[in-house]
């Protein structure tokens, strides 16, 4: 065999294997250190965040041999069950064998228990350290060791890894058995364990067949028939129907479908696309990316390359933790975690695990978490899951639907009276959406956000009207509304609408509309006091960069307040503030503070205007690359990017208190339910996150973890 390696060795380097002992550990010790830039290793250090430039080591010792007979034998053990959590006996053993021999799976092992029948000394000695390291280092550990004719080795020990269920339970099992405090628990699990405990899962012993592999954009398994269109996905749902949206991509139209569908599926777009946002926001199962589609909305089916077609109605699974899209249905199994979050009662040791966690976090944080809600169910269920107020309510979600050519109206109206009659029809409407809003959340903060989405959001797309009109004009049917539309289509067009006419720019050139939202707002407060309830609606501004800006907007809304205050003969107290979302805003903070009641800093706009990204346009084009060469460790777009887009953050936080020293200041872009940057705003002194209700535990858990990891 020896020779067979050397021939190998000879074929493949060209060169005879050294025989200088000195050159054989000089070229080991080589290999190992050359191990820190392979692919493999490289994108390790992406998931796991890892710097590209901390390094590796190399430890050089004298060996035992496991090979030397039935009376050796070489093993792997833990102290605890790594993927349960549960004390006892776990781990691996084999006769006259390496340590690789163990792990390679070549040669079936046997149990410790079985151990002990071969070589009870051994194996006794072998429960005896396994119960002294881990009273040592105080956690589960990790173990590798070897029998040399009789004679038990250690070869190495570490903190062991395990699955978010076993970290939770090994957590208070230990508090429990009085080897650590509850501090010490919270800091041993993490949000990102909470995060994947909350999501659905597939049944990991059930058959399946992979169709493709897309990007991993929202965790979770999702079961239902293929549908290509929001209406259908809606239709479908509404008769009981498990659905998964399938498009090219998503966009702010998709989002019924998107609410009624179990999972989304898209062929482009990354993890921060609109698709995986929403998703995530939601807590929907979502895969992006799934280049290997061919997605024929028109036809309503898509095509894998090699050829297998699933169509409309067809049954597929998707798998949001790994990015893989099944056909047929995968059977899925609930999260008990979510079940106790919701509040049922349930006798089950891993939901106890994380209640008592989830208090002692909520006990010792410092930071308020709000949700971003848009509707009263989501708001109810964030409530649930421990929100303490909405920290961003989106209202351009509220015009979409049956709803959009209320505002297709209000913006291609010709005249005063035009507008103030789409106006009219959407006070009613918008007046139940804050009513419904502020009874789910009674008593706790509502901050919402007047209307911010760029205007081609709300109108036809010129491409499509232009052909529509061309078409009818040759047939020599005339239609005047197209037409008419068309017109005002092109007249608004925007080569760039991120930047163009939107947020507060919007409300000063059709002041009607933030005044028509104000006043929703204010009589929705007035209507919860009639009912008894206790309002606490907060206004936000969007896009503010000049402090006249918040200045003109903020007399209008004040003017309507009044209004309704002496119509209803009642008192509100809404305050009115402001979204830090433009770098200019952040450096014009002391300033724009004189007229705004609070500051809640928009980190997704913020992050783009800072980079100069699109965000749904550069993950997928060059973040790889960027990886690859550890200009990213982490998209900004998932964790924020403390030294810059952070630097604004703390900057404009500073200077507004500054002006107002008891400014509230919050955050409600994604990075509020991201671990990472609950520690960083809680350090730097906001007052509040916010983030998606499905979130919303994850920011509780890390709020509690960024204070005790500090004292």
């Amino acid at each position: 065999l020896v020779e067979t390696f050397k021939g190998v060795i000879k074929e493949q380097t060209g060169r005879d294997f050294p025989q200088d002992p000195r050159e054989q550990l000089d070229l080991a010790i080589r290999a190992v250190f050359d191990s820190w830039n392979t692919d493999r290793a490289r994108l390790y250090r992406r998931q796991e965040r890892i710097p590209e430039d901390l390094g590796t080591a190399v430890n050089v010792q004298a060996m035992v041999f496991g090979n030397f007979g039935m009376d050796s034998g070489s093993g792997v053990a833990f102290t605890r069950d790594p993927a349960s959590g549960e004390q006892g006996e776990y781990g691996d053993y084999l006769q006259n064998a390496q340590g690789e021999d163990v792990v390679a799976g070549t040669r079936n092992t046997v149990s410790l228990a079985d151990m002990a029948e071969i070589d009870r000394t051994s194996h006794d000695d072998l429960m005896e350290i396994m119960t002294r390291l881990e009273r040592h280092y105080r956690d589960m550990c990790d173990i590798e060791f070897t029998v040399e004719r009789g004679k038990l080795w250690m070869l190495q020990t570490r903190v062991g890894k395990r699955t978010p269920e076993a970290a939770f339970r090994i957590a208070v099992h230990m508090v429990d058995e009085g080897m650590i405090e509850m501090d010490e628990a919270v800091l041993r699990v993490t949000g990102d364990q909470l995060a994947q405990l909350m999501f659905p899962r597939f049944d990991a012993a059930a058959e399946r067949t992979l169709l493709a592999k897309g990007m991993n954009a929202s965790p979770g398994a999702a079961v239902g028939k293929a549908v290509f269109d929001s209406d259908t996905a809606v239709e479908w749902a509404e008769r009981g129907e498990d659905v998964i949206l399938v498009r090219k991509e998503t966009n702010p139209d998709d989002l019924r479908g998107m609410v009624a569908a179990r999972g989304i599926l898209t062929s482009r777009g990354g993890k921060t696309s609109h698709a995986a946002v929403v998703a995530r926001g939601m807590g929907r199962t979502c895969v992006c990316g799934a280049e290997s589609l061919d997605v024929d909305t028109k036809g309503k089916q898509f095509t894998v390359r090699d050829g297998e077609t699933v169509r409309e109605g067809d049954v597929i699974s998707i798998d949001g933790t790994t990015g893989e899209v099944f056909a047929g249905a995968v059977p899925v199994a609930d999260s008990v975690v979510v079940r106790h979050f919701e509040g049922e009662k349930l006798d089950d040791d891993l939901a106890h695990a994380v209640a008592r966690i989830m208090a002692h976090a909520d006990g010792a944080r410092r930071l308020r978490v709000r949700t971003n809600a848009d509707t009263p169910d989501d708001a109810a269920r964030a409530r649930r899951f421990g929100a303490q107020g909405i920290g961003l309510c989106r209202t351009e979600h509220m015009f979409l639907g049956e709803r959009r050519e209320l505002v297709e109206k209000l913006i291609v109206a010709e005249d005063d009276a035009g507008v103030e009659a789409a106006l009219d029809a959407l006070l009613p409407l918008q007046r139940q959406d804050f009513t419904e809003i502020l009874e789910a959340m009674d008593g706790l903060p509502v901050t919402i956000r007047l209307l911010d989405p760029p205007l081609h959001e709300f109108l036809p797309d010129l491409t499509e009207l232009s052909v529509e009109v061309a078409l009818a004009e040759e047939r020599g049917q005339v239609d005047e509304r197209a037409a008419t539309l068309l017109t005002h289509v092109r007249r608004l067009h925007e080569q760039n609408p991120m930047l163009g006419l939107r947020g507060v720019r919007l409300g000063i050139q059709i002041p009607g509309l933030f005044l028509m939202q104000a006043r929703a707002m204010a009589e929705a407060a007035a209507d919860r006091m009639a009912e008894h309830g206790t309002p606490r609606p907060e206004i936000m501004v969007p896009l503010v960069a000049s402090v006249r800006e918040l200045e003109i907007v903020r007399d209008g809304i004040e003017r309507v307040i009044a209004e309704v205050e002496e119509d209803r003969g009642v008192t509100l107290d809404i305050a009115i503030g402001t979204m830090i979302e433009l770098p200019r805003a952040a450096f014009l903070a002391d300033r724009i503070a004189e007229h705004a009641d609070f500051f809640s800093f928009g980190t997704n706009d913020l992050t783009q205007m800072g980079w100069g990204f699109s965000r749904d346009d550069v993950e997928s084009s060059f973040f790889s690359r960027y990886f690859e060469h550890g200009i990213f460790d982490v998209s900004p777009f998932e964790s924020l990017d403390q030294r810059g887009v952070g630097g604004m953050v703390e900057m404009g936080t500073t200077k507004g208190r500054e002006t107002k020293p008891d400014l509230k200041v919050g955050v409600c872009g994604e990075h509020g339910g991201d671990p990472r940057s609950v520690h960083f705003f809680d350090e730097v002194g906001l007052d509040y996150v916010s983030c998606s209700p499905f979130r919303v535990p994850v920011a509780r858990l890390e709020a509690g973890r960024s204070v005790l990891d500090r004292r």
